[in-house]
């Protein structure tokens, strides 16, 4: 229904930025990520979900594409409500959301509040397995049958890529973003960040 709103900055509380467009202030839950992003009194620009549900209808708004991308991604792990998965994005940036799923850091994804062991061992298990599926189209995983499901992630290149797709990149865009970076010697957190710069460019 909204894909974005851009409008001034009227109120910022916590976990709550209000933005006027035309006179109406749009209430959108967020994250202290967006929020230290916005200035109150200046124009903003928030990419939004929409929850609706049996008595409920809330707006979500994101400054970035790919923090919207990851909540949308979270939300898709069963168990895991838009409390939960802004607790995530608030302790946490999309980047490192998705090198803690790469490499089963479940530490970094209990450091939000409300998030256990268990939970974050569903979100890791559930969104690795997304990742493979949506990148396996355009890179090589080198799955085989009977593999377990962490070693089809056959080298860096192809976990910085299940990365990039964490926050909303094509395996397209992502291969394209990976070419020219030495993937062979460099840590996995460094290809990421280049390929990221990359894409914003």
């Amino acid at each position: 229904m909204f894909y974005y709103l851009d409008g001034t900055v009227a109120e910022i509380l916590p976990n709550l930025a209000v933005i006027d467009c035309g006179g109406v202030g749009y209430a959108c839950k967020t994250t202290n990520n967006t929020l230290s992003r916005l200035k109150k009194g200046q124009r903003g620009r928030v990419y939004t979900y929409l929850n609706v549900g049996e008595g409920i209808f809330e707006l979500y708004g994101f400054a970035a594409q790919n923090e919207l991308n990851s909540f949308k991604l979270l939300l898709s792990v069963s168990g895991v409500g838009p409390k939960a998965a802004l607790a995530i994005l608030s302790a946490s940036t999309p980047e490192n959301l998705a090198m803690a799923v790469i490499t089963g850091d479940e530490k970094a994804l209990t450091a939000a509040p409300g998030i256990g062991k268990k939970i974050a061992q569903r979100i890791i298990l559930e969104l690795k397995d997304k990742m493979q599926k949506e990148t396996a189209g355009g890179l090589d995983f080198s799955s085989r049958q009977g593999a377990p499901a962490p070693a089809a992630f056959g080298s860096k290149a192809a976990e910085a890529a299940a990365a990039l797709a964490v926050l909303g990149y094509s395996s397209q865009e992502a291969a394209a973003a990976l070419k020219g970076i030495d993937t062979e010697t460099l840590p996995l957190e460094e290809i990421i960040r280049q390929s990221l710069k990359k894409m914003v460019k």
